[in-house]
């Protein structure tokens, strides 16, 4: 490569990106991280090991997420303590979003411990930025809860915002989903954003009902990002 590059840093914990769908998306600097740190920490050792072997990549790994996270987080913090330098990553894209990285990150900051993002993919924002939507306000809301009566009392609460509204959701779902969009904001654009990365990848854009017809014919599969107009576009 010809450039000098800094060794990583002791006692640091390096939040890695990784590809959403299509391999091509790992970031150079995403590779040497993982190549150098001691140990990686996986939301899924047996995914992320699969994704190490393609880059010929070997290393120690241990679970955040297996059973007991306070646990894990403990052990995670006390190798940073000894020097160690790890890298952590979740199944999919940036972790820390909509994923349990994120209690890892905020015990290594209360420990006065070193946090370094080497950032990439992100399904959020692959979504928004080609869904044609307003960028510049958005409100992102991960999953929604599982419960009817929660998702209805948050949607209800999200459709003042003025933001774009962004949320990820399960194929098994998609169709609750836009049923519930249908009776609370009927007249927004939607735009379904599917299979983001890979081959399939698809935007279907209409209003709750319209997308609802599509998704009742086509059995759509893949993770969606879901994104709903705000208000004020709305109004406008």
């Amino acid at each position: 490569m010809g450039m000098d590059l800094p060794p990583l840093t002791p006692s640091t914990l390096y939040l890695v990106a990784t590809p959403i769908g299509n391999l091509e998306d790992i970031t150079l600097r995403a590779l040497r991280t993982l190549r150098e740190c001691d140990v990686v920490a996986a939301e899924d050792t047996r995914r992320t090991g699969q994704l190490l072997k393609h880059f010929g990549i070997s290393k120690p790994m241990v679970s955040y997420f297996q059973f007991n996270e306070a646990k894990r987080s403990e052990e995670i913090l006390e190798r940073l303590q000894r020097g160690e330098k790890v890298a952590l990553v979740t199944d999919a894209g940036s972790p820390g979003i909509s994923d349990p990285g994120e209690r890892v990150v905020r015990a290594a900051r209360v420990a006065g411990l070193r946090v370094e993002s080497v950032p990439g993919p992100c399904a959020l924002v692959a979504g928004l930025t080609a869904s044609g939507l307003p960028t510049d306000e958005f409100h992102f809301i991960g999953f929604l809860p599982h419960k009817s009566g929660q998702r209805r009392r948050q949607l209800e609460a999200l459709k003042q915002f003025a933001g774009t509204l962004v949320l990820y959701e399960s194929p098994y779902r998609v169709e609750k989903l836009l049923t519930e969009l249908t009776e609370i904001v009927p007249d927004r654009q939607v735009v379904l954003a599917r299979e983001l990365t890979k081959k399939f990848e698809e935007y279907v854009a209409g209003t709750p009902a319209q997308l609802l017809e599509v998704v009742k014919k086509r059995h759509l599969k893949g993770e969606f990002v879901v994104l709903v107009q705000g208000f004020t576009a709305e109004a406008a």
